[in-house]
């Protein structure tokens, strides 16, 4: 049995408000068609065709620079939800023996639901079966219309229903499993609607008028079924999907003190027993060890963190951090800060493109860019590699054991040797040997008294 996928993605979203195609607006860090795709990748033996009108230039570039393997079909002129699905017959018809038919907008639904579908429908034997939710907010969705049984007679679109029919509280979901050949064959027999659109919905009318039983499998979870028109549509697409990755790690072993102001991006690991504090947020492919202490108030995005580390009220962006490292309050890693095991970073720090030997110990207020730094430095309070001379970056790079003074201006390019010594208040504008000691502005070494 081959399963083909139909992803409805042409939509101008109107009602965004938004230079931004809609389906390429984030839910928790990721353009919501993101989350469409890989649930329908999960079942479909084929790549998904993605209908793209509206903005479709971006929507396919941002798919393929992720590495999605799916097709696009181009839906021109906007003429309903069935022109659409006509869009695709060329990529697919002769293709496939069961066609899935999704919303770009719906990131919330999961592989789980649609495998159901599938298997609802197998069992069926009918020619579509389709999704369903009970709820008090439409968002937008048609009506289930039943007859005096509980059979399914038809769907009707909100923007055509009559009020009784809108006080109906069964929402179609739309996201559909078709025999293939049935519907390419009876695409064609959907008539324009009063506004002007070919509805999708229409086929389920043609198939009980055909003698068809049409199945319903309805959704338990309403959040499932959200789909995205608005911002605020958009805001409460975040909630949920934050929810449910933070029930997953919380399950997994990971204690989060206040799940409602923690983000967690998809892409994210964590180590057992980390715990969380309030206003964190793990983006990208951030990595966490066990153990670990991350926040409050602690934005990491795209950098790895080692076991029994504590981060507390800082930023760090593209760094890596060993084990048994602390650093803050209100410290700053930037793209290529790497601090090996045991460093401490004092409150008000920061770090670029540098390394920190193991057991460095870096005081508040300093900045270390473009640095090697050797095991068990001390780095005193206010210390500044200055390593801009308006041009090029210079390197700066300090021995093991060496220990610099606090406030010292250390002038790259420049190289303090092992157990050598800064005073404070230095401005070391040349080369300090192995066991030298200098001080002063600028700084000279040390002369032995006699």
């Amino acid at each position: 049995m081959k399963i083909a996928s139909i992803l409805l993605a042409a939509g101008q979203g109107t009602r965004m408000h938004s230079k931004i195609p809609k389906i390429l607006h984030p839910v928790v860090g990721r353009p919501m068609v993101f989350y469409a795709v890989e649930v329908v990748q999960k079942l479909a033996n084929l790549p998904p065709v993605v209908i793209i009108g509206h903005g479709g230039e971006a929507v396919k570039q941002a798919l393929n620079s992720a590495g999605f393997a799916v097709q696009f079909a181009l839906q021109e002129q906007q003429l309903g939800t069935a022109h659409a699905i006509g869009c695709a017959q060329p990529l697919l018809e002769g293709q496939a023996d069961q066609i899935i038919v999704t919303c770009a907008d719906m990131p919330l639904l999961q592989a789980e639901t649609l495998q159901r579908l599938v298997a609802l429908h197998a069992q069926s034997g009918g020619v579509m079966t389709m999704t369903s939710v009970i709820g008090e907010v439409p968002r937008g969705f048609g009506r289930i219309l039943r007859d005096e049984i509980g059979g399914v007679r038809a769907i009707v679109e909100e923007a055509v229903a009559t009020p009784e029919q809108l006080a109906i509280r069964e929402y179609n979901v739309s996201a559909y499993c078709f025999e293939a050949a049935w519907l390419w064959e009876n695409l064609k027999q959907i008539q324009l609607s009063a506004k002007k659109e070919y509805f999708l919905t229409d086929l389920v009318e043609i198939a009980v008028r055909q003698g068809y039983n049409v199945e319903t499998l309805v959704v338990p979870d309403p959040t499932e079924a959200l789909g995205i028109n608005t911002r605020v549509d958009l805001a409460a697409a975040e909630r949920a999907m934050r929810e449910r990755i933070n029930q997953r790690w919380m399950l997994a072993g990971v204690t989060l003190i206040d799940p409602a102001t923690t983000t967690i991006e998809m892409g994210v690991s964590i180590g057992q027993d980390t715990t969380l504090y309030p206003n964190t947020t793990l983006r990208g492919s951030t990595r966490i060890g066990e153990d670990c202490h991350i926040g409050p108030n602690t934005t990491l995005l795209d950098t790895e963190v080692g076991n029994a580390t504590i981060i507390q009220d800082s930023v760090a962006e593209y760094a890596k951090v060993g084990n048994c490292v602390s650093i803050g309050p209100f410290c700053h890693l930037r793209k290529g800060a790497i601090l090996m095991d045991g460093v401490h970073m004092g409150n008000f720090g920061e770090v670029k493109a540098s390394i920190l030997g193991e057991n460095v110990k870096m005081g508040h207020f300093s900045y270390i860019g473009d640095a090697k730094v050797g095991a068990n430095v001390n780095i005193g309070a206010g210390t500044i590699t200055c390593n801009f001379d308006g041009e090029k970056k210079n390197l700066t790079e300090i021995g093991e054991n060496a220990f610099i003074g606090s406030d010292t201006m250390l002038v790259a390019p420049v190289k303090i040797g092992k157990n050598a010594k800064t005073g404070a208040g230095s401005v070391v504008t040349h080369d300090v040997p192995d066991n030298g000691l200098v001080y002063g502005v600028p700084a000279r070494e040390a002369k032995e008294k006699k």
